[in-house]
Formats: C-alpha cells, sequence, structure tokens
C-alpha cells in the first residue's frame, strides 16, 4: 500500500471522528430541552388510549415516560402448553386393559412353549377368551355409570366482595351479564359545575367501541378536587415547591417532575406559571383496579407559561400573553378499609 493511501485512510478517519462529535453535540443540545410530553401511569391502560371526549375530541398522545411495564409478546407459559394426548392403549386402560394384557402375554408364553398346533389352537381359544372377557367387562362398566349420572354443573354468581356465591345470581339482584344502562359521564366547566349528576356504576370492562365509561361514581366533589389540583400543581412546580408536589401526585409523577425541575436549574432557568384557570373539562373514563380508583380527565385550562432566567429574571421563551392548552390528566387514589384516600396525580398526556 502507498504511503498516500496510508495518509488518507488517516484523513479519512480523523474526519469521521469530527462528524461523530459535532452528531453527538447535536444530540446533547436535544436532550437538554425541556422533556415535557406524555408521562406517568394509568394502572393497565397505561399504553391505551383514552377515550375521545367533548374536550379533547382527537386521540391522546400515548405514554412515553412510565416505570409501568410495556406488555410485550405473551410469554410462554409452562402451565398454559397444550398437553400432548396420551396414545391410547390397544387395550383400553385400567384393571380391563391390564387383564387382557396379561391373558394375551401367557396365551403367547403357551404359544411359544406349548409347542406345535396344540399351542396354536390354545391361542385362538384364549383369544376367544380374551374377546369374552372384554365383552363383559364393557356391559358392566356402561350398566356402573348408567347407575351413576354426572350431576349437571351449577351455575354461580358473585358476592359482594367478589368472590363465586354458589347458587347462581340472587334474586332481585342484578345480573353481572346484563346490560346496563350506561348514563352520561359527567363534565365541568369554569367554576366546576358538572351535567347530569353522579353515574352509577358501570360493568368493569373496558368499552369494546372506545366510549366513555364511569364505572365507579364521580361526584361533583370530586370534579371540584380536579380542579383544584390543577391550579395547586402548577403553581407548585412554579414555585418548585417540591413538598407540596409530593403531597399530590404519586411517587412516580414526583420523580417525573423533580427531574424536569432539577433539569431547569442545570440551565440557569426556572419555569414561571401563573393565571391557571379550568375552561372545560370532562371524564373520559374511571374505572377500579384492586384498591384503586382511576379517573382520567380531558381539561382546557388557560395559562401563562413562560420560561426566564433564573439570575436576572429575563424571559427566554414563551409569552407573556395567557394562553390555552389542552391536556388529559389521571388520577388516582387508594380504597382501604375506612374510605378513601386523597386523590393524586399520575399521569399527563399531551393532545
Amino acid at each position: 500500500m502507498s504511503r498516500f493511501s496510508k495518509g488518507s485512510r488517516k484523513v479519512s478517519g480523523i474526519a469521521a471522528i469530527a462528524v461523530a462529535m459535532a452528531l453527538s453535540l447535536v444530540v446533547a443540545d436535544q436532550a437538554d430541552a425541556r422533556q415535557g410530553g406524555s408521562f406517568g401511569s394509568r394502572g393497565t391502560r397505561t399504553f391505551q388510549s383514552p377515550a375521545p371526549t367533548q374536550t379533547a375530541p382527537s386521540t391522546a398522545a400515548p405514554i412515553q415516560r412510565s416505570t409501568t411495564p410495556q406488555p410485550g409478546p405473551q410469554a410462554t407459559n409452562p402451565a398454559a402448553r397444550p398437553q400432548t394426548a396420551a396414545r391410547p392403549s390397544m387395550f383400553g386402560s385400567g384393571f380391563g386393559g391390564a387383564l387382557m394384557r396379561g391373558l394375551l402375554i401367557g396365551g403367547l408364553v403357551g404359544m411359544l412353549f406349548g409347542g406345535g398346533l396344540g399351542g396354536m389352537a390354545g391361542m385362538l381359544g384364549l383369544l376367544l377368551q380374551v374377546a369374552l372377557i372384554a365383552g363383559v367387562i364393557f356391559l358392566v362398566m356402561r350398566f356402573l355409570r348408567s347407575r351413576n349420572p354426572t350431576p349437571a354443573a351449577a351455575g354461580y354468581g358473585r358476592s359482594m366482595s367478589g368472590g363465586p356465591m354458589p347458587g347462581g345470581p340472587t334474586p332481585g339482584a342484578p345480573n353481572p351479564g346484563a346490560p346496563m344502562n350506561s348514563g352520561p359521564t359527567p363534565s365541568y366547566g369554569m367554576g366546576g359545575g358538572m351535567a347530569g349528576g353522579p353515574v352509577p356504576p358501570q360493568p368493569s370492562a373496558p368499552p369494546a367501541g372506545g366510549g366513555k365509561t364511569d364505572e365507579i361514581g364521580v361526584l361533583p366533589a370530586d370534579l371540584d378536587t380536579f380542579e383544584r389540583l390543577l391550579s395547586t400543581i402548577q403553581t407548585a412546580f412554579s414555585r418548585e415547591d417540591q413538598g407540596e408536589l409530593k403531597a399530590n401526585t404519586t411517587p412516580e409523577m414526583f420523580g417525573f417532575l423533580g427531574d424536569e425541575l432539577r433539569d431547569n436549574a442545570e440551565k440557569g432557568l426556572r419555569n414561571q406559571v401563573s393565571d391557571v384557570k379550568l375552561l372545560q373539562g370532562d371524564v373520559a373514563e374511571a374505572w377500579r383496579e384492586g384498591m384503586r380508583d382511576y379517573v382520567t380527565l380531558a381539561l382546557r385550562y388557560a395559562i401563562r407559561d413562560q420560561m426566564v432566567d433564573r439570575t436576572t429574571g429575563r424571559v427566554t421563551s414563551g409569552s407573556d400573553a395567557v394562553g390555552e392548552t389542552t391536556e388529559i390528566w389521571t388520577f388516582v387514589r387508594e380504597r382501604g378499609p375506612f374510605g378513601a384516600g386523597p386523590w393524586l396525580l399520575s399521569a399527563i398526556q399531551e393532545t
């Protein structure tokens, strides 16, 4: 190889390293941008799209950051593998099959060591005896089965605690398999007023057609709480009040919001939020998972959102004018023997 070709390869290698360094700087610059996006958890529905509503008729952005593991291909369950049926014996199983196999073996031994045609004749007689014995066993088994018919399987309902209750549904009680009237889901606007009143519990299965459901019966007091939490959490984030954030969010959401606050502080910035006011909102879905209640809402609210320099207070991005934004917020609460706990923010999704 000539000296010129070696030098060319060296120059090409240096150029490649320079390009890689430039790309890494671009990636680092993008990573420094405010994370935002859709994050948090919605229980078993974390990676499902909430139902569209009048406030947010379009599909919400999927959750991108969550501690909930994303479901993958169905894991192989050894217990669920189909078992290969055992090949039936030529003479059947159980006592009758064992008897017939013993007689056959005995006949073969007699034929081999009994000698000549006498042994063969003995074998034919043995086969006739085996056939007769098999017929008798079959008739006896059939007679015994006819004397002990298999009882029909009894139906069962469900008790209040969710466990099986023998004897079928209780007379007068609602039938879990019957269709239920899914009334309107609650909606509210400025002031937290609710249209249509509380909705009775709905079936626990997700809506087949993607419609709105309320399985827990969201009350006007709950809607007022959600409106208050919208302003409380936004204001606490602006003040970088981690105590207030921790008190009103799940540990997962508190971790994500805390990461954003630390990123802003490292850049010398602060997210200044003010004039938060709910303009319109409605429930997309509300459901129960074990001892937890979830409510996902579409919220359209007014907000003044700016990024300012931590030292000088100079506005680096955002406008001084009040704007509007629509997001999907999910709240969760724990239920226990002494009642329900407070509602906590568990997820935010962009629209």
